[in-house]
């Protein structure tokens, strides 16, 4: 092995570092998953988010054989929470990438690791290089496509997706309600162009991206999907209903039409981080859970 490190070149936003990145999640996770609580999607999704610390991308650690990405070392959207994927092929790697994301992810001395309970090698080496368990978790959840659920809408209600006429203020609504942020949304010039960059992955397939009308007009609900031909997995990211028209069925529903679309499209397994009830309650079940690791300022 001639394993070889560098930093992420973050421009332009979609460089062939991000494409670099994409193609190694892809990769570890074509047979089975991996990493499922940060498939490509999760990827796409982070870099095209408007909530991204931009500013320290170059942060980025990326460990490359022969140009071939084996190891990442980056952090999710603050820098202080970092994320270390590494092929299994290159597991001697642990103890660099987590040194480095010790010296070059933390925010003013603040970081934080997360870890696959159960991967003890990792757990051990952790401790060694003075980081420490909390209850905080990350979970992610998977769903069989061949068992999903029936579903419909109210009347009255219906499906759009960006390869219909897709309304970007009305998206800009559901995303500002449905996370549930108090006033009104800005539709201002600057807010869209966001939201436009968060839909601008090259790797969106239109028909995916759905989201529930109501008779008057207004997105009240959505549910993002990523798939690429040839996976055997779709990602579902991310999900948000307005707060006025919860509890009447619409979160369920364009989550598994999301799903359904991308079963037809050759999906087997729908995977989403998360362990809500909402999730196990329309049909999936628990595959991963992992532990953040908090770095404790402990005597050399």
């Amino acid at each position: 092995m001639s394993v070889v490190f560098r930093n992420y070149n973050p421009k332009p936003l979609f460089s062939d570092d991000y494409v670099k990145i994409r193609n190694f999640l892809k990769r570890i996770n074509a047979k089975k998953l991996s990493t499922p609580n940060f498939l490509w999607g999760a990827w796409e999704w982070e870099i095209t988010h408007g909530g991204l610390d931009r500013d320290n991308l170059g942060k980025f650690g990326l460990w490359e054989d022969k140009g071939v990405v084996v190891a990442i070392a980056i952090y999710e959207m603050p820098l202080g929470d970092g994320l270390i994927f590494i092929d299994d092929e290159y597991r001697s790697l642990i103890p660099e990438t987590i040194a480095y994301a010790k010296k070059s992810l933390h925010d003013n001395g603040k970081l934080r690791i997360l870890i696959d309970d159960g991967d003890y090698d990792f757990s051990r080496c952790a401790v060694e290089y003075g980081f420490r368990p909390t209850q905080n978790k990350w979970d992610s959840s998977a769903l069989d496509i061949n068992m999903l659920q029936s579903y419909s809408l109210p009347d009255g209600f219906s499906f759009v997706s960006m390869a219909d006429d897709w309304n970007w203020q009305q998206y800009n609504r559901v995303m500002w309600r449905g996370f549930d942020h108090q006033g009104k949304a800005s539709h201002d010039e600057i807010t869209i162009m966001e939201r436009k960059k968060m839909l601008s992955s090259p790797m969106i397939i239109p028909e995916l991206i759905v989201a529930v009308t109501a008779p008057d007009g207004n997105y009240v609900s959505h549910c993002g999907m990523w798939y690429e031909a040839g996976d055997f997995y779709c990602y579902v990211e991310p999900v948000v209903t307005d707060p006025e028209y919860r509890k009447m069925g619409l979160g369920k529903a364009v989550v598994l039409e999301g799903i359904r679309r991308s079963g037809n499209l050759g999906a087997k397994q729908a995977v989403v981080g998360s362990k809500q009830q909402f999730y196990y309650n329309i049909g999936f079940y628990p595959i991963y859970t992992g532990t953040w690791w908090e770095l404790k300022n402990t005597p050399n």
